[in-house]
């Protein structure tokens, strides 16, 4: 009978088989059609990443994963450079899917609301994209998810409430987006919940109380929002609960108590940056396993609860700013794991906790600004990790006779305003990674130690102590040093000239001391140097002139010394400088006329022999000199003696110079030059002979270049001096116009000292011959560098970002730092030149025009083909922002390695574009393959610094000028510090750096 019911059966089996083949089949191939489709409507780059999606079944196909029926069950392409939306994905072609993951991609666009028809998706990751729009509803029909990801994308709008019907979800990751509005309370019914990360966003209201029933919640990341309220006293029902960090909002109220009911597993929580107020709930102590406790930048007040001893696994306390007072908590380190410990900025008192000496582990201590008594030779350990220290601002006693040789690590010892007495000890100076002391306000004797001398000091400030002597170490060693302060001491001898090799100082203060002697002309070399103290000595001589090279400065303070003489006319170029003092000297003569002293009070200026100018209390220097005349009247009966003989005098000396004139035409006949006009740098004897002696009468084998306006040459004095000279084209009209206005310009242009600048030394132009004389900058024009692969290549991506910087802070300094301001008018690579470290020099200011604030600056067409800005094209009239424009297109072809050209057009083009899902056409193509090819891309900061460099270069393109930044703005930016990219770099493209999704400002 058996036998008989299989020959019936079997042809069932047979066709049923054949039915679910054919239907899986069928199923197959519409999940290849409309993967296939997908692809076709990714932009045209993308779609080579998918090459291997071909043919009828995806089972095979690159981040495609099928079960055993051949349903697609995987979609899985990250970081696969996709650019594209999800629109177009048929999402109800795969029934059977079950992870979908596009994330570290380019997509934009949307969420469609057809996602709801993945029933069976369990992860979902869109992460690292640039998705915009807002969660559709329609997210609660995806009832099997466990994972929702869209960290850091371009979302905005209110997290949907129908969030709370996705039942087994375990992990949500909102992190950096623009979502705003409140958290649903329907988070609440999410039991599953495991890690809630919603931080860096927008969301606004409470922290819902139903965030109590997630009981298997571990990690709640709700900072950097605009969250009010107070924190639901229900946090305390998250037993699971590992951290909770929810500082940067604007939460108020207390902690609650019931935070102290939480589980041994609770490791940390981060509260800071609020504005919660109240005492710190003594259940805290009850969190023995806590190791990161950040309560600081709020308003609690009290003492800590001594139940806070209890909390011996801490490795992070971080309760500064606010208003605790009383004691510290004394046992903070029985555990010996602290390694960063902040109670500064407080009410404290009492002594510093003993269980300090215990913590071997300690990285970070600030105590500083509280009023804690205690004997700092006892009060420590030794801490071989301990890399900052600030203690200042307390009532510290005792000497400093800490084993300092084993701080290993110290980089900051920072113990200023407090009653520390003896010497500084010797043993300092074997703290070999020591970048900042201060030991300011204190009462500390003696002498620096010269040990101090062998450290590489960024900052050193001794104000305010009882030092003396003279500084015993060559301070040429500390070459690094930025900020020196001795002021306030019993220092005494000379100020030492070496302070000339501290290079990269910024602050300087000697004041109230006892130097005696001259200003040194040395200082002139602290072209760094913001602010100068020198006040309160018994300085004497004249004002070194060589300050007048400090382009930088600030703050000047001369006050209270016995200096005399004149202030030297060269300080007419420190336009930055805003705060001045000079009183008490025996000062005489005008007063500069730049803003500061203009604008200095009385008490800045007084008690000086006989100073005057435009300013309070003095007289007009044309009254002086008046009342002078009048009193050289009173002497009339010498002149009338002593003129006979002075007449006789000149008749002497007049057959001299009769002599003399005619030696010189016969050597300016031998020189074969009439009417040499010309004009040199006090700090060069350079004469016309010189330069043609030198240039061989400009052969053309000396010449290293040629431009629109002349040729240039090299010259090598007999002094081994190199120069470069730049020879004027001549034309019949050259003397009479450009050359002629071009002489009242020479002394401002030769008075200009900026390191990025090519220093002038001097013009000289007659019949013959018309020339500037420039200081020689050894690799030449960066146009010839680009062209150079080797060179180019030895460019890399650091001394290209410096390069520009270099050209950024030149243009400011000659826009806003000059006076009158500098427009150069011909910006380009080929009058940028580079040093040996390809360093930037800006050159050739032969169409350079000063910018008069009140002239409409029209002038005659200058610059080069390529780099000037368009509306040039339609006027005539010029400013700063045409030096922006020019700086705009320099900079692109540095990054591009060669000149932009129609690639400006192109891109300005996508910048006026929409920044909507369908991005124009070339928008999506990587910013990395458009880059110097010759170098690899950039990677870690240096790729954020690409980026934004790109991104600046393009704002100053745009054809409206009243749209581009200043040059002032360009430079401050450069040298800003930004976060990193909000996605990697090899992924970012044209329409990120077009349309402000790498920010710069």
């Amino acid at each position: 009978m058996a036998p008989k019911i299989l020959l019936f059966l079997t042809p069932l089996l047979l066709c049923y088989a054949a039915f679910i083949t054919s239907a899986a089949e069928g199923e197959g191939l519409r999940e290849a059609e409309a993967l296939l489709e997908w692809k076709a409507n990714l932009d045209n780059q993308s779609q080579s990443f998918l090459s291997s999606w071909a043919g009828d079944s995806p089972c095979n196909w690159f981040g495609i994963s099928c079960d055993k029926s051949g349903s697609v069950t995987n979609l899985s392409l990250p970081g696969s450079s996709l650019s594209g939306t999800i629109h177009n994905l048929r999402f109800s072609s795969f029934p059977n899917l079950i992870k979908l993951d596009l994330s570290k991609n380019s997509l934009y666009g949307t969420i469609p609301s057809h996602i709801s028809n993945l029933s069976k998706l369990t992860i979902l990751d869109l992460s690292y994209n640039k998705i915009t729009g807002s969660i559709p509803s329609e997210i609660s029909s995806l009832k099997s998810l466990t994972k929702f990801s869209l960290l850091s994308n371009s979302m905005d709008g209110p997290i949907p409430a129908s969030i709370g019907n996705l039942s087994n979800l375990e992990y949500i990751y909102f992190d950096r987006n623009r979502f705003s509005g409140p958290i649903p309370a329907e988070v609440g019914n999410l039991r599953s919940l495991i890690h809630l990360m919603l931080p860096n966003n927008s969301l606004s209201g409470i922290i819902p109380a139903s965030i109590g029933n997630m009981s298997n919640l571990q990690y709640i990341f709700l900072y950097n929002n605009e969250l009010s309220g107070s924190i639901p006293s229900e946090v305390g029902n998250l037993r699971s609960l590992f951290d909770i960090n929810l500082h940067g909002n604007h939460l108020t109220g207390t902690i609650p108590a019931s935070m102290g009911n939480l589980t041994s597993s609770f490791i940390a929580t981060n509260l800071g940056s609020n504005y919660l107020t109240g005492r710190i709930p003594p259940s805290l102590g009850n969190l023995r396993s806590l190791s990161k406790l950040h309560l600081q930048d709020n308003n609690f007040f009290g003492s800590i609860p001594p139940e806070l001893n209890n909390l011996t696994h801490l490795s992070s306390l971080q309760i500064y700013s606010n208003r605790f007072s009383g004691h510290l908590p004394q046992d903070v380190c029985l555990g010996g794991l602290l390694q960063n410990f902040s109670a500064a900025d407080n009410y404290f008192t009492g002594a510093i906790p003993k269980t300090l000496k215990n913590c071997s582990s300690l990285i970070r201590l600030f105590l500083y600004n509280n009023q804690l008594r205690e004997n700092i030779s006892e009060a420590f350990g030794i801490y071989p990790h301990l890399n900052y220290i600030d203690l200042s601002d307390n009532e510290l006693y005792g000497e400093l006779s800490w084993k300092w040789q084993q701080f290993r690590s110290l980089t900051n010892l920072i113990i200023s305003g407090n009653r520390i007495s003896g010497e500084i000890p010797v043993e300092l100076g074997k703290t070999t990674h020591l970048q900042a002391l201060h030991l300011s306000s204190n009462q500390i004797v003696g002498r620096i130690p010269k040990e101090l001398g062998k450290l590489k000091l960024i900052e050193l400030t001794l104000n305010d102590n009882q030092l003396s002597g003279d500084i015993p170490f060559d301070v040429t060693a500390l070459s690094s040093l930025q900020t020196l302060g001795l002021a306030a001491n019993n220092f005494s001898a000379t100020i030492l000239k070496q302070l000339g090799k501290c290079s990269e100082l910024i602050f300087l203060n000697v004041s109230k001391n006892r130097f005696t002697g001259s200003i040194p002309s040395e200082m002139g070399l602290l072209k760094s140097l913001q602010s100068l103290d020198l006040s309160w000595n018994s300085l004497t001589g004249g004002i070194a002139p060589e300050l007048g090279q400090l382009l930088m400065l600030e703050v000047l303070n001369l006050s209270h010394n016995m200096l005399s003489g004149f202030i030297p006319t060269s300080f007419i170029r420190l336009q930055g400088l805003t705060d001045v003092d000079v009183s008490y000297n025996k000062l005489e003569g005008p007063l500069p006329d730049i803003k500061a002293f203009r604008e200095a009070s009385f008490e800045a200026i007084r008690n000086n022999t006989n100073l005057c100018g435009n300013a309070t209390g003095l007289e007009a220097c044309d009254v002086l000199i008046k009342n002078k005349t009048v009193h050289k009247k009173g002497n009339k009966v010498v002149l009338l003696i002593v003129l006979p003989l002075l007449g006789c005098l000149l008749v002497l000396i007049g057959c001299f110079f009769i002599v003399c004139q005619g030696t010189k035409r016969k050597r300016l006949h031998e020189a074969q030059s009439k009417d040499v006009f010309a004009k040199w740098s006090p700090e060069w004897e350079l004469k016309y002979e010189n330069i043609i002696e030198a240039t061989e009468g400009f052969n053309s084998k000396h010449c290293i270049g040629e431009g629109g306006y002349g040729v240039v040459y090299k010259a090598v004095l007999p002094t081994e001096q190199v120069l470069a000279v730049k020879k004027f084209h001549q034309t019949p009209d050259v003397e009479k116009t450009s050359l002629r206005a071009f002489r009242s310009e020479i002394d401002v242009l030769m008075g200009i000292r900026h390191r990025n600048i090519v220093k002038l030394y001097g013009f000289c132009s007659h019949a013959k011959h018309s020339f500037l004389v420039y200081e020689f900058v050894e690799r030449g024009s960066l146009r010839n560098v680009l062209k150079n692969e080797e060179q180019a290549e030895e460019m890399d991506w650091v001394k290209r970002l410096n390069l520009v910087k270099g050209v950024a802070s030149a243009l400011s300094y000659m826009h806003h730092e000059c006076s009158p301001p500098i427009i150069h008018r011909d910006v380009s690579s080929n009058n940028v030149l580079l040093d040996s470290e390809y360093e930037a020099h800006v050159s050739d200011f032969g169409s350079a025009r000063l910018l008069m604030p009140d002239s409409t600056n029209w002038t005659s067409f200058a610059g080069t083909y390529g780099y000037t800005a368009p509306e040039l094209a339609y006027t005539m009239k010029v400013d700063e922002k045409c030096d922006v424009y020019s700086f705009g297109v320099v900079v692109l072809e540095v990054m591009l390695g060669r000149h932009p050209g129609n690639f400006i057009s192109s891109l300005m083009s996508l910048a006026a574009s929409s920044s909507s899902s369908s991005p124009s056409v070339g928008g999506n193509t990587l910013l990395k393959d458009v880059l110097d090819q010759r170098l690899p891309p950039p990677e870690d900061k240096l790729a954020g610094g690409v980026a934004r460099v790109v991104k600046l270069a393009l704002s100053c393109l745009y054809s409206d000028p009243q749209f581009r930044p200043t040059m002032r703005q360009v430079s401050s930016e450069l040298t800003t510090l930004r976060p990193s990219l909000p996605k990697p770099f090899s992924t970012i493209e044209l329409n990120d750096v077009l349309h402000d999704r790498i920010p710069i400002g």
